[in-house]
């Protein structure tokens, strides 16, 4: 029996659940604007305080380790090695664009309406104008491609959608969704990233022992931090 405490901070979104033996307890959510640092600890003690569990029940912390915003990940990688430091519990990563892959996997007919079995599914984290943090995987939730940046235009997965569907997520998707218009191309609605997506991929690594070096982890920030200068501010 495991218990464990997710973090996900690499969007828009500040996300905390706690999960028992993969099924979720508690958990809570903000979902608009970048409030991480004023949101985060707060959400843990509520949720704490609700499964009526104390940090010391813990058995492992989960973060969300990108790809995805350079704060929001700093913020949710800080908390849980301070949680792990504290507590002595080991910390565990995944992959942002897994989880949600994971998650829309084990939905996929509801979301559908069909079960497809060569579908694709490409979660999609927001980057900046037409751009998104993507990877391609299978109808159950597998890598086919390695975590890139892309700019999205009208030929984009042209070839992959002449043969099977492709279902587009993430809060990178809906602004792809007048690009890319294929009849094969599904946009299933807002589905963003969740601590509440991360609970079966956490199990599964605190089952296989994969954890992180607490001391040494740092998120997956696909690419380097560039600091700007508000026009305000420029003499």
């Amino acid at each position: 029996m495991a218990r464990i405490l997710m973090l996900e901070t690499s969007t828009e979104v500040c996300s905390v659940a706690l999960s028992e033996n993969g099924k979720i307890v508690t958990f809570r959510e903000e979902t608009e604007g970048y409030r991480h640092s004023e949101k985060l600890t707060l959400f843990v003690g509520e949720a704490l305080d609700e499964a009526g569990w104390t940090t010391s029940m813990l058995d492992a912390v989960c973060v969300s380790r990108g790809p995805g915003s350079y704060t929001g990940l700093r913020i949710g990688v800080s908390v849980a090695k301070g949680l792990c430091f504290g507590s002595g519990v080991p910390l565990i990563s995944v992959s942002t664009l897994q989880a949600m892959a994971d998650h829309v996997a084990q939905h996929f007919q509801d979301l559908n309406g069909e079960e497809s079995p060569d579908a694709l599914l490409c979660p999609m984290l927001d980057a900046r104008r037409m751009e998104v943090y993507t990877a391609l995987f299978n109808r159950n939730g597998s890598p086919l491609s390695e975590v890139k940046a892309v700019v999205v235009d009208e030929n984009s997965y042209k070839d992959e959608l002449k043969d099977r569907k492709i279902v587009f997520f993430g809060n990178g998707a809906f602004k792809c969704r007048s690009v890319i218009q294929h009849p094969n191309a599904l946009f299933p609605g807002h589905i963003y990233a969740s601590a509440r997506f991360m609970s079966k991929l956490a199990h599964d690594y605190f089952d296989n022992r994969q954890f992180e070096n607490v001391a040494y982890f740092e998120p997956f920030y696909l690419k380097d931090f560039v600091a700007t200068v508000p026009k305000n501010k420029i003499f």
